[in-house]
């Protein structure tokens, strides 16, 4: 059987100096056997080799700029040796403020492959990043962007969390008021906002059921979305997701394409990868990678996709993106099915149909996950 043409290729690096309370990514904290990982995720990328043109490449973790310039460069020319970049389009590196020390980021750009650097600021409050266990401060990730304009790259991208433990309205609007100072950098072409949830297994999860601290209220999560809105519109940032606000141009071509179910590789401890029809993902385990990838055997397990899975991935994803779902995307057997159960949320205005999308309202995209559990099959 052919494989099927997967143009995208996410590398997943487990690092962190530290756990952040909210996340439940795969990562370990102050691990020290990053050489014996890159010569796992090395030798894997070999292994899965393909001479179909990439499209985009995803740095993502984790933490991926703890791994040194030197480590970096060692997985781009693996990448280089096996992999066809003739119509590489978009290379993204996640990055936190405190690694982009000057002389690393003139040494990353030195490497002529990251073209978009995505800095995980989460916010401009340095009380809130204690609560969030980050660790850089808020002069921190001004200068870390400031300094990532400098060295060159023209194409950054912001990360921030809102609905904070104990963030008012005003305190949010401060966030916001702090990155209008960062616009003056004209390289900032990209904003990632994201509501906190709680994970099951994380940091908070674990604060809260002891008491210590209280997610937002409905009401002030949505207070505070309106501004968000707001500000993007003020300030020439298009939404384009639910979480995701970008320049005219400049949307992430990586995640974009993730929403469309287009296929893609994915390399590393927990990596996920998606041929269209089955989901693989690495074993989460970092010890188990690097053994395995001596052996020829990194661990894994997969899942082939029903009909109905295929249907309701598609529904969730495309419904947290402005252009909606797309009527011709949507399998036969669905169709009616669908133009069913959608009209409620036409007849509230939180879905607009037209002749061939549906597509969310700004009041439906803040409900999106929510109405798109309705319309599954």
């Amino acid at each position: 059987m052919t494989q099927t043409y997967r143009p995208l290729l996410y590398i997943h690096i487990p690092y962190c100096h530290h756990k952040c309370t909210y996340c439940v990514f795969y990562s370990v904290a102050g691990r020290r056997d990053t050489e014996p990982y890159v010569d796992a995720l090395c030798r894997e990328l070999v292994a899965r080799k393909t001479d179909k043109p990439l499209k985009t490449i995803y740095f993502g973790g984790g933490t991926p700029s703890v791994l040194t310039v030197r480590q970096l460069a060692r997985i781009v020319q693996t990448i280089g040796e096996n992999y066809n970049l003739s119509q590489l389009e978009e290379v993204t590196l996640e990055a936190n403020p405190e690694n982009l020390t000057t002389e690393y980021l003139t040494d990353l750009a030195d490497m002529h492959f990251f073209n978009r650097l995505s800095i995980g600021i989460q916010s401009f409050d340095d009380a809130e990043l204690h609560l969030l266990n980050r660790v850089h401060n808020s002069q921190q990730a001004r200068q870390a962007v400031a300094d990532a304009a400098d060295a060159g790259f023209g194409n950054i991208s912001v990360d921030l969390i809102m609905g904070l433990p104990g963030q008012t309205a005003e305190a949010w609007h401060r966030n916001l008021d702090a990155l209008v100072g960062l616009l003056t950098i004209s390289a900032v072409k990209h904003l990632s906002c994201y509501e906190l949830t709680l994970e099951p297994g994380s940091i908070l999860e674990r604060q809260i059921a002891q008491g210590r601290v209280a997610l937002a209220d409905d009401d002030t999560l949505a207070a505070q979305y309106a501004l968000l809105l707001e500000w993007c519109a003020a300030n020439g940032f298009e939404q384009y997701e639910v979480s995701n606000f970008s320049r005219p141009g400049f949307r992430s071509r990586h995640n974009s394409r993730y929403w469309n179910r287009t296929p893609y590789i994915g390399a590393g401890a927990a990596a996920h990868s998606f041929d269209g029809t089955v989901r693989r993902w690495n074993l989460p385990d970092v010890e188990q990678y690097i053994t395995g990838a001596a052996s020829g055997q990194i661990p894994f397990e997969e899942e082939r996709l029903t009909q109905d899975d295929a249907y309701n991935e598609y529904v969730m994803t495309a419904l947290r993106t402005v252009e909606g779902i797309d009527k011709a995307m949507v399998a036969e057997p669905y169709r009616k099915g669908l133009a069913e159960k959608i009209q409620p949320f036409v007849y509230k205005a939180l879905v607009t149909e037209t002749p061939t999308h549906y597509r969310p309202t700004p009041s439906g995209l803040l409900r999106a996950d929510g109405i798109a559990v309705s319309l599954f099959a």
